[in-house]
């Protein structure tokens, strides 16, 4: 019997995955990570409600707070949620609390958008924050293992993706570090969500048909330029500039460059008479470049700091050619056939060369590397 530390949301599916571990024979200690930062005084913890580990462990007891928040990361009433789940189970249930460690994320966020990027923090946050505390934490009371209720797979110590297509989130798990997916486990990620719904109501756990989390867990209201705003009040108005064509034609002026991305259709707040894309974004210029559909098409992308689940010597195999992989540009995305070539001299960045151009290349996103199912690696588009 493994110990084994279980990331708890309050959803369905790590409260199933909890339920497979046990049902596995493992010993779980369930984890609610306090993160988000416009949720802190509704995920309060009191240390006389349950019992507290004797030694110096940062884990404490949770307990619901206020329940007015909307749908976060860290809501009252999602801990209340895990901590109902976890005690059906009789299992330990702990708080940590990461909000410090969160304000890197917001942080990264808001410099994202204000150097005309896409940023991706639920992404960041899985590689930053959650796993590397997790791990952290694990090592503190002598787990064997960490896990979550991604719709991700382990096999034979790989990571790949989930069984159910439409679920599956192995491109956010691109940057955990190598050396951690021995001690991984991903119970869910060989099921359909469907099924994980259906054992959750046949052990009659209040979770069975709650709603899954679409939203950037801090963005909790308006627009997400909006809250770039808030966080940088002395820029208000600073990134206001104008629409240019891909030939350089001024048609129009916007109040923000940080409210556009790459590929955005909707919400210009002007009418051309044809469709137009985001096409980029000149944050030293304050302009926002619109162009048809066959702009947003790119052959290549660049991508750094990356991440490899594989010795990158591997990437191209025995023979070189490589042809046997893909690349995923976005979380929604599909893999695109591609070759890819390694900086020599510094295999954190790499070229992606798509076979059949691609839409949409974003600075900002992930480029995540596949071969089959399997993740192979990634890293940031430049």
């Amino acid at each position: 019997m493994a110990r084994v530390v279980l990331a708890m949301s309050g959803g369905v599916d790590s409260s199933v995955a909890a339920h497979l571990l046990l049902e596995a024979g493992h010993d779980v200690i369930g984890i609610f990570m306090r993160h988000g930062e416009e949720s802190s005084q509704v995920c309060q913890v009191d240390a006389s409600a349950g019992d507290q580990r004797p030694d110096s462990s940062p884990a404490l007891p949770v307990l619901g707070g206020r329940a007015d928040h909307k749908q976060g990361c860290c809501t009252a009433s999602d801990a209340a949620d895990a901590k109902r789940v976890a005690a059906k189970f009789g299992i330990p249930f702990y708080a940590l609390d990461l909000q410090s460690d969160f304000r890197r994320i917001v942080d990264y966020f808001v410099d994202d958008y204000l150097n005309g990027r896409t940023p991706n923090p639920c992404v960041k946050c899985n590689h930053w924050i959650k796993f590397g505390r997790l791990f952290d934490y694990a090592d503190g009371v002598e787990a064997d293992f960490v896990a979550t209720g991604h719709y991700a797979r382990m096999i034979d110590g790989q990571l790949h993706r989930g069984r159910d297509s439409n679920k599956d989130q192995s491109y956010a798990l691109f940057g955990i570090r190598r050396p951690l997916l021995a001690r991984m486990l991903l119970p869910v990620g060989d099921y359909r969500k469907s099924e994980i719904r259906e054992i959750a109501q046949s052990l009659q756990l209040g979770v069975a048909g709650k709603r899954d989390s679409q939203e950037i867990c801090f963005v909790t209201q308006g627009h997400h330029s909006d809250f770039v705003k808030a966080k940088r009040p002395e820029l208000v108005g600073s990134t206001a500039g104008e629409f240019v064509t891909t030939t350089g034609e001024v048609v129009g002026h916007h109040q923000g460059y940080e409210a556009f991305t790459v590929g955005q259709r909707k919400g210009l707040g002007i009418a051309l008479g044809t469709p137009h894309f985001v096409i980029r974004i000149e944050p030293e210029t304050n302009r926002v470049v619109l162009g048809d559909k066959q702009s947003l098409a790119r052959g290549e992308l660049t991508a750094v700091d990356a991440n490899w689940l594989i010795d990158p010597r591997q990437l191209n195999g025995d023979d070189g050619a490589g042809d046997d992989l893909a690349v995923q540009i976005r979380y929604n995305g599909s893999p695109e056939p591609a070759r890819i070539e390694l900086d020599p001299d510094a295999p954190e960045r790499f070229v992606a060369r798509f076979i059949e151009p691609v839409e949409a290349v974003a600075p900002g996103q992930a480029a995540v590397v596949y071969r089959g199912t399997r993740v192979i690696g990634g890293g940031w588009i430049q």
